[in-house]
């Protein structure tokens, strides 16, 4: 079946369309081309020539003269719009004009590395065919990639000989610029450094590149080069301002894509209610798994694209079972010589996995036969996402919202990278941030909202960043390393530590080792934590699978988590985060694993504030202490919760940067008084010490879950059975607080159990939907992965019944219902800021998202989950709705009767 029969068959399932929210088709464009100018070396057109190429499109002819000029150029184009020539062509110039020139090709992967030094190998040979008859002064080009998968035996070579060399910044950071003497000559004659997919270069990966981008340029400077910088990135808000932060040069930017496409059919999809009440949607994963087995089925090669490692292997496998069992069914059916290649006979080879952990030679292999037609579906992270060369796909699935909208475009352009038709389909997830782009479909159609941002001036990676450099060359006193205002402080820190001495106006690197080798670039934090299957000791029978980085250690392999690997499940028997170490053991289960975890938030220092018809906005810098409580077990195709179980590991603590609006005391008592705000919980009323100690004695000062007795000076805790906020108590308006502190909703329970208790019953009122639907909407203005920043709600006790927002002290404002943002990362990276600018205008998506979601109380689309049980249930999303139009400067609407005592006993969730 070919991709029009398979368009064609989704069309008339009637089912299938009443899910399609938008179906956008989008024409083939036609090419606008230019001269190739002229002032390219003879050798460049003569092959151009051979290749029927005697124009180019109006970008590349754009972005070739500016870099001839010796101008810093990022372009930003299109998937598949041929970015490559706009750097190829200008380097190949220098490089046949000038024997001593050297260029450096950076690119975010080694895939991407190894599949442009095919295309730069055919230029060499071709060019190197042409010489004598041109009579160039340089006759070998020598491209090679130089990465950790380089054979240690070619490595003296490429450093002496090569010319181009391909690489990636990881490789640069530790196996290169450490090693700079044995580079001098390459370093000398460099003139071109080439940045691909510069898009990628944001957050904390983003901000270590800059410093390595900061430590090239001065290792350059120091053999007398000044290297040009020519950067291609997808459409985003910033490219400019993102490209200069990265090299800290002015940088042209082209924009104008002239390069034809073929049609291109775009489908964003949202999986069916299967509980409109709760606004419960279909699984995305079953959804894109069905879809991918269609056109997989119908004969069009696909590549579907989950968010996460574990998406990727959950989808492999549901995958591989429905592509195998719907082949089966069509063999009994029609007999083998009918179905030919549509139907694969083993799913197991036809349909691969492909994502980062992966050995090198699977990914390759698995690179090879996408390309020839072998592999018919391809189940991949974003680590697939990028340009490499995987031959002519024609279908793409999007399990659920990539997270931006260039990581979207750039998947979407996947499929179809020539003239030929193509089919992108976008499966929504029940997120908030899914939900919220399915409703605006503008967003992907029309305009990107996002600003990639970095930081490489954020105190932790800078120390990181100063002491590689410092290894590499002695720094002056006074000496800038790029444009940070901090390397003074940053080199005296470094020498009270040991790691610098300082002689006169130098210091020198006097620390053990190098430390280039310590310091990752995809992390905060230089640990990193193995992931072992088989017992260490044993000869033979361990091998690592996979490595984490230390932060996350306990969220994804800590003890009794499931890891999976290419479809292979794995449960984590131990780990020990002393020696770094995660044993695992392969494992036939049919379920994965959710860690639950507490905050717990400290202002250090407000960086600024302004008040809001409602709130007060502020950023600033936090202390954030989050621990891991426990972990949930999730039944796979179901998805139902199979039980929670404890975990206690201790709490890692960062300082870091965040934003958080505090809701002021008018708006709580107009809240109050409408009967829509139950949020201030630490009040449970004037008999809550006599109850209190009544359920100590009752239970004998025993935990009543595990038997535990309290330890002197710390008491055990008492846990409301039905949440006390659901009862609506409001000081001095009602007497509530009486039916939620009888003895019998009250149980005494010590720390641990009281906190395994709440991580499988949440109430989630206003302020936790408001948070839930910020916290969510926030990286799509961001460009940063949902795992990025964090959320906690802070529900202080409620100000006195005097007090007006024109004497709050800051004292006073810390004690306000509060909600925080704050970045993962110590110090931050300015997503904080960028939140306090955007404050407006995410109330107004909120407001958006939520009024708009089909669900009665609230769900995870809107303001986050609700509670099954009706008496432990608020009216989350009524709250929330009405919370945020008192922020932005609406009155509240009272409710439409007094609730009293009766009504409260009939109906506990009335709220």
């Amino acid at each position: 079946m070919a991709l029009s029969e398979v368009l064609a068959d989704l069309r008339s399932d009637a089912q299938f369309m009443s899910n399609v929210v938008a179906w956008r088709t989008m024409p083939a464009r036609p090419a606008r081309y230019m001269p190739i100018p002229t002032a390219l070396h003879p050798a460049l057109h003569t092959v151009l020539a051979q290749r029927d190429i005697y124009q180019l499109y109006s970008h590349q002819v754009e972005a070739v003269e500016l870099a001839l000029q010796g101008q810093h150029v990022v372009i930003v184009t299109p998937t598949a719009s041929g970015k490559t020539l706009c750097y190829n062509l200008p380097v190949l110039h220098h490089l046949l004009n000038d024997p001593s020139a050297r260029a450096l090709y950076l690119f975010p992967t080694k895939a991407l590395a190894h599949d442009q030094l095919d295309e730069i190998g055919d230029w060499r040979l071709e060019i190197e065919r042409l010489i004598p008859n041109l009579q160039s002064p340089i006759s070998n080009l020598y491209p090679a990639t130089y990465d950790g998968d380089t054979p240690s035996g070619e490595r003296t070579r490429i450093r002496k000989e090569a010319r181009l060399i391909l690489s990636n910044p990881d490789m640069l950071h530790a196996g290169i610029l450490p090693y700079h003497t044995t580079w001098a000559e390459f370093f000398a004659g460099l003139q071109f450094v080439i940045i691909d997919e510069m898009h990628t270069y944001r957050g904390v990966f983003g901000s270590h590149v800059a410093n390595v981008l900061r430590r090239l340029q001065r290792i350059c400077a120091f053999y007398g080069s000044r290297p040009q910088f020519i950067c291609t990135s997808a459409t985003i808000a910033n490219p400019g301002p993102l490209a200069e932060r990265l090299v800290e040069q002015p940088v042209t930017v082209v924009t104008e894509n002239g390069a034809p496409s073929g049609e291109k059919q775009i489908i964003l999809y949202n999986p069916p209610l299967f509980d409109p009440e709760r606004g419960l949607r279909r699984s995305a994963t079953l959804e894109a798994q069905a879809l991918a087995a269609r056109c997989i089925l119908g004969d069009v090669q696909t590549i579907v694209f989950g968010r996460s490692r574990l998406t990727t292997e959950v989808l492999l496998t549901y995958l591989r079972e429905r592509v195998g069992a719907d082949a089966r069914e069509k063999i009994e059916r029609l007999g083998d010589w009918e179905i030919g290649r549509a139907s694969p006979l083993n799913p197991q080879l036809a349909i691969r996995g492909y994502r980062g952990g992966y050995l090198p030679t699977e990914r390759r292999a698995i690179e090879a036969d996408l390309r020839s037609g072998t592999v018919r579906g391809v189940v991949a992270t974003n680590a697939l996402e990028l340009g490499i060369d995987i031959g002519q796909l024609q279908a793409a699935i999007l399990c659920g919202y990539p997270g931006s909208i260039a990581s979207t475009w750039q998947q979407i352009g996947r499929a179809g990278r020539t003239r030929e038709a193509a089919l992108a389909l976008l499966v929504a997830t029940g997120g908030a941030l899914d939900q919220y782009i399915i409703q605006h479909p503008e967003f992907i159609f029309e305009r990107s909202p996002e600003h990639a941002l970095v930081n490489p001036d954020n105190l932790m990676l800078l120390v990181d960043q100063v002491r590689c450099a410092a290894f590499e060359l002695p720094f002056q006193a006074d000496e800038p390393f790029g444009a940070s205002l901090f390397t003074g402080d940053v080199l005296h820190l470094l020498a009270e530590q040991g790691d610098l001495q300082q002689h006169g106006a130098r210091f020198f690197w006097s620390g053990d080792g190098y430390p280039a080798r310590q310091v990752s670039l995809r992390s905060a934090g230089s640990d990193t934590v193995a992931i072992q299957v088989g017992e260490t000791g044993r000869q033979g029978s361990a091998r690592i699978i996979g490595k984490i980085d230390h932060a996350s250690a306990p969220l994804l392999v800590h003890d009794g988590a499931i890891y999976l690997h290419e479809g292979q499940s794995y449960r984590v028997d131990s780990l020990d985060m002393t020696n770094s170490l995660a044993q695992v053991s392969p494992v036939d289960v049919d379920y994965y694993t959710q860690v639950a975890a507490e905050t717990t938030i400290e202002v250090l220092a407000e960086h600024e504030q302004r008040a809001t018809p409602g709130a007060l906005v502020a950023h600033g810098d936090l202390q954030v202490s989050a621990q891991v409580i426990g972990f949930r077990r999730i039944k796979r195709y179901t998805h139902e919760n199979l039980g929670v179980f404890p975990l206690d590991y201790p709490p890692q603590v960062i300082e870091t940067s965040g934003y958080w609006f505090s809701i002021l005391p008018t708006v709580q008592r107009q809240l109050e008084a409408a009967g829509q705000w139950y949020d201030s919980i630490n009040d449970y009323g004037p008999n809550w010490q006599a109850q209190r100690t009544l359920v100590r004695a009752r239970d004998h000062y025993r935990c009543a879950r595990c038997g535990a007795v309290e330890a002197p000076g710390r008491q055990h805790d008492v846990h409301h059975l039905i949440p006390f906020r659901t009862f609506g108590y409001v000081p001095g308006l009602n007497e509530h607080y009486k039916l939620a502190n009888q003895l019998s909703n009250l149980i005494f329970v010590c720390r641990t159990c009281h906190q395994r208790i709440e991580a499988g019953v949440r109430v989630r009122s206003g302020l936790d939907g408001l948070a839930y639907a910020v916290s969510n909407l926030a990286p799509l203005h961001l460009m940063c992965d949902p795992g990025d920043i964090g959320v906690s709600v802070v529900r202080s006790g409620q100000m006195g019944r005097d007090d007006s927002e024109t004497r709050i002290d800051e004292t006073q404002a810390r004690n306000l219902p509060t909600v925080y943002i704050y970045e993962r990362v110590t110090a931050g990276l300015g997503f904080s800021v960028r939140l306090f600018e955007l404050h407006d205008e995410l109330l107004i998506a909120a407001h958006s998202l939520i009024e708009a979601c089909v669900c009665q109380q609230g769900c995870p689309g809107c303001v986050g989950p609700v509670l099954e049980n009706p008496q432990a249930q608020l009216e989350t999303k009524r709250l929330t709705l009405t919370l945020l139009a008192a922020l932005m400067g609406n009155a509240p609407v009272p409710l439409s009767r007094v609730t009293t005592q009766n009504d409260l006993n009939e109906e506990i969730d009335f709220g």
